[in-house]
């Protein structure tokens, strides 16, 4: 647990830019996680000032939640630019396979490398091109499902895929590491799963392997929600305690509740 640790400070202690091209019902939330884990937020999307945002941000994460064509040509223009650049990214492929606009953004946003792909199970097996019948933004299947899924899609996009769940997956080609943590309650808040893309986001920019950023990413990300439901009577709650979780978390609550296998 030593190297989530690591990461954590290094990210508290250099407080690198992430730019986040999201969707509009989570744009608060994130940033403020963002803000809470000790990351700089800059939501911008106008495509006039995408190359420069790029330029200047330490990692990018793009969300394509709400998605219209005008966000599109903004996460084109900036996704582009950061695989020219050889800057981090990471994809959100929110309700993936629930409409075509929706999957031939994806194919487009995949030519440019993503460094990181996360979302449910259904996303991701959407994105793998599984046959399934979409539900939306909420996962209809098991994160152990999406296994296969994940694994033909690390290795055709070369990129790592977290598939998020009961049981976090981390995957890269044939190396999975599984994360425990969390809790229930987490999923009746709007936007903890982008939450989620936009930490990892933070981690990448601090720490080159990007398995190992996720994996510290997903790791805090669900300590800090088992800490929040602890005190919380409610979604409502649990929200409020889940930031001041993020920014109160400390390497002996990692130590002592990291559920990590690899």
């Amino acid at each position: 647990m030593e190297s989530i640790i690591q990461h954590l400070e290094k990210v508290r202690t250099t407080g690198p830019l992430v730019q986040n091209i999201t969707n509009y019902v989570v744009m608060n939330n994130t940033a403020n996680a963002l803000l809470a884990i000790g990351a700089s937020p800059i939501m911008a999307h106008a495509p006039a000032e995408m190359e420069d945002m790029v330029n200047i941000v330490q990692s990018l994460v793009v969300n394509i939640g709400t998605l219209d064509q005008y966000w599109v040509d903004s996460m084109s223009l900036a996704a582009k630019r950061a695989d020219d650049i050889n800057k981090p990214w990471v994809l959100d492929p929110v309700g993936a396979g629930a409409s075509s606009f929706r999957n031939e953004a994806l194919i487009q946003l995949s030519k440019f490398h993503p460094t990181v792909v996360r979302g449910n199970a259904s996303e991701i097996m959407a994105m793998a091109k599984v046959r399934i019948a979409s539900k939306g933004v909420d996962s209809t299947h098991s994160s152990m499902e999406a296994l296969d899924a994940g694994k033909e899609l690390s290795s055709s996009l070369q990129a790592v895929v977290c598939i998020s769940g009961e049981v976090d997956l981390i995957i890269q080609g044939d190396k999975v590491a599984e994360v425990a943590n969390g809790n229930p309650l987490m999923a009746r808040v709007t936007g903890m799963g982008c939450t989620a893309t936009a930490l990892i986001g933070a981690f990448l920019a601090v720490e080159e392997d990007a398995f190992e950023a996720t994996l510290s990413a997903m790791t805090i990300m669900g300590i800090a929600g088992e800490l929040a439901a602890a005190k919380a009577d409610g979604p409502g709650t649990l929200q409020l305690h889940f930031y001041d979780a993020l920014y109160q978390i400390g390497g002996g609550q990692i130590q002592e509740r990291a559920k990590v296998s690899r």
